[in-house]
């Protein structure tokens, strides 16, 4: 190569790997700042697109989360006020069976039928108050729910209404049901137990439901979690590695700047020639 004060090649070179060395330095701290290999399209956009995919499909499951653990909590009200009413059926059971003894006087039949009529009633106050965000499984009218079941909106889990109001398919004790005498408290009686029968399977199939939601709801949060550790493996970036690569880029950008210093003394070199 020959020596000219017009064309330094041996600096060209220096200043050449030097800027090489400060753009690996550049994104080496950029990995270190964000934590990221992969922040942006730039970075590598085939990763990148597939990561802002599955991203979008975290998002999804946090909403189908979110819809099922609205539909759980709504089941678990209706299990809790359909246990009150069996409760309640009970102590129905106890009233009438007691008002069936012919040998009661008129005031112990009568107090017992207030009883009755008192338990009766509240019957249709736990059904219409079993309310969560607007959802009641127990009351006249309910027509059940659909929770979200996966991030395309596609399946759902349905829960169907278990009507526990007076007067229903469950509950077939009226609002008119008394036990006044010994004829209407048998009649009162079979109705009781026919309800306690049909309550005791409608809270089986509200429990199989919320079993079911508990548990794909479970599913949903380990899936959602998978994909989080899938992402991280698309773009997070080795901070252990970045760092030891950090410090050789460093000592690097130091020799780099030291040989173009020695280069751009070359043409000084020249002179002492002259001398």
């Amino acid at each position: 190569m020959a020596n000219s004060v017009n064309t330094n090649a041996g600096a060209f070179i220096a200043l050449q790997n030097l800027n090489a060395t400060n753009a690996d330095l550049a994104a080496t701290q950029t990995r270190i700042n964000t934590g990221k290999k992969v922040a942006s399209a730039k970075d590598n956009g085939a990763v990148w697109a597939i990561a802002q995919g599955q991203r979008a499909d975290i998002g999804a499951l946090t909403a189908v989360k979110g819809s099922l653990d609205r539909g759980s909590s709504a089941v678990d009200v209706a299990i809790t006020a359909g246990e009150s009413i069996s409760d309640l059926l009970l102590q129905l059971k106890e009233k009438a069976l007691s008002a069936t003894d012919k040998s009661l006087t008129t005031a112990a039949r009568s107090a017992l039928n207030e009883d009755f009529k008192a338990i009766r009633d509240q019957i249709t106050t736990v059904a219409n108050n079993a309310d969560f965000n607007g959802v009641n499984l127990l009351k006249t009218g309910a027509t059940g729910f659909a929770a979200l079941a996966n991030v395309g909106g596609t399946a759902s889990l349905t829960v169907s209404a278990e009507v526990l109001s007076l007067g229903g398919a469950n509950v077939t004790v009226a609002a008119t049901t008394t036990i006044g005498t010994s004829t209407l408290a048998t009649t009162a009686l079979g109705l009781v137990n026919a309800s306690i029968d049909k309550v005791g399977a409608a809270l089986g199939r509200l429990g199989t439901k919320s079993k079911a939601i508990d548990t794909h709801r479970t599913f949903v949060g380990k899936l959602s979690d998978s994909l989080e550790t899938g992402v991280g493996n698309l773009v997070d970036a080795d901070l252990a590695k970045e760092s030891a690569k950090l410090q050789a880029l460093q000592t690097k950008q130091q020799l780099g700047v030291q040989a173009l210093g020695i280069a751009n003394q070359t043409p000084q070199i020249l002179l002492s020639l002259f001398k």
